[in-house]
């Protein structure tokens, strides 16, 4: 609901109330949002368990409507009795499965970056809090495939929950629903749980070969350039066209084969992936193959650094400097905020 406010033309303000509709959807979303708010740990109560008739229970309903009509037209006193004990097992369903999730721990136990395209896998950890135990209890996300976890003997199960994630950058699957038929599937009692869990989805990695070394030398590289003129590296056969002054004369005189001398300079293992390295393909094209660059100089415990618009990650190496590129890939253009 808005007020919106116009002129008569004569200095006058008059105010108008209008009504903005909102999609029953939208309805649903912010009243669950009301009644079960996001927290990293929750534990199930009446307050946060629906419950309803399965159609199983609905075709029970029906079959005892029916005994009960039998038993009235045809007065028999044993189609009652079997009509009433299906209907007060049908009632004491209700109790046993409510008391399924009831008291029910629920704790987000992290999830691992992953790369588009890949299913992230959210971490949940179910505890017991009485003696009570639980049975065929169900989680899964909208669309997913469900888990299966029971907690008979233990007092506490992990598991982990598979959602697609699609896009890189921060990814949120949605409500996890965790919902039971347990005993006699009479019923379902179901939740819509939010843990605030969100996964990180780097790029997807496109392999476009290795990236090209950085053309500078540097006192402090590792790598040797065969065409260097600085140190003694070894000897190598000779080939037509190598220098005199390069031979290795005693060894011919020794053993009688042409060798000549090898000599190289240091240079820079350093690597700059440069966003301007890869012009001509769109934002995500050239994320992907930055990406794949990444994974290769860190394969190759190289030390390399990143630039993109607006950003410059000196060169380094290790798992930590990994992940830093990775995660800058990831939310380049997008949100750079700390998540979960």
């Amino acid at each position: 609901m808005a007020e919106v406010l116009e002129g008569d033309g004569h200095g006058a303000v008059h105010s108008e109330t209008v009504r903005v509709a909102i999609p029953p959807r939208g309805r649903w979303r912010a009243w669950l949002d009301r009644r079960i708010p996001a927290q990293r740990c929750i534990r199930l109560n009446r307050g946060n368990i629906f419950i309803f008739p399965s159609l199983a229970g609905f075709a029970f309903l029906g079959l005892i409507a029916l005994l009960v009509l039998a038993a009235i037209n045809y007065q028999n006193s044993m189609v009652f009795g079997l009509a009433f004990l299906l209907a007060s097992t049908f009632v004491l369903t209700i109790g046993h499965t409510y008391r399924n999730l009831a008291g029910l721990e629920i704790e987000a136990a992290g999830v691992r970056p992953v790369f588009a395209g890949e299913h992230a896998e959210f971490a949940l950890l179910l505890r017991r809090t009485s003696r009570v135990t639980y049975h065929a209890l169900w989680l899964g996300f909208p669309g997913g495939i469900p888990q299966n976890v029971d907690l008979d003997g233990e007092k506490e199960a992990r598991v982990r929950i598979p959602a697609l994630a699609r896009q890189r950058g921060w990814f949120d699957p949605g409500r996890l629903r965790l919902q039971t038929h347990w005993p006699l599937g009479l019923f379902r009692a179901w939740t819509w749980l939010d843990l605030d869990q969100t996964a990180l989805v780097y790029p997807k990695p496109r392999p476009v070969g290795p990236p090209r070394r950085a053309a500078l030398a540097s006192e402090g590289g590792e790598e040797l350039l065969s065409e260097g003129n600085d140190d003694f590296v070894g000897l190598r056969p000779y080939r037509p066209g190598d220098a005199l002054k390069h031979m290795a004369w005693k060894n011919f005189a020794r053993e009688g084969e042409l060798m000549v001398k090898e000599y190289a300079g240091h240079a820079d293992r350093r690597l700059w992936l440069d966003w301007d390295a890869v012009p001509g393909l769109d934002e995500e094209a050239r994320l992907s193959v930055l990406t794949g660059w990444v994974l290769d100089c860190a394969a190759q415990r190289d030390a390399y650094g990143l630039r993109l618009p607006g950003v410059e990650i000196s060169p380094a190496a290790g798992e930590e400097h990994r992940a830093r590129l990775l995660r800058t890939l990831a939310l380049f253009g997008r949100e750079q905020g700390e998540r979960s």
